[in-house]
């Protein structure tokens, strides 16, 4: 019985794999780029691509404060 089962597993797989014997050519895969739906995590990168901006813009905002100490002879 179980070696039955595992035959029969065996031959769903293979029946799944896509290799196929027939003299039909592959169909062209196009290249377009994959549309993505609405996902759950889509605010969390929303967040998280604002707090990059955010540290961005701060560290701007250091880094002209730098230049202008410096230019101050600090």
């Amino acid at each position: 019985m179980r070696t039955a089962l595992i035959l029969a597993g065996l031959t769903m797989l293979a029946a799944c794999s896509g290799r196929g014997g027939g003299d039909e050519a592959p169909a062209p895969q196009a290249q377009a780029a994959p549309v993505r739906g609405k996902t759950v995590v889509d605010e969390q990168l929303k967040a998280l691509e604002k707090a990059r901006a955010v540290e961005k813009q701060l560290q701007d905002e250091k880094a002209k404060r730098d230049r202008e100490l410096e230019d101050a002879g600090g």
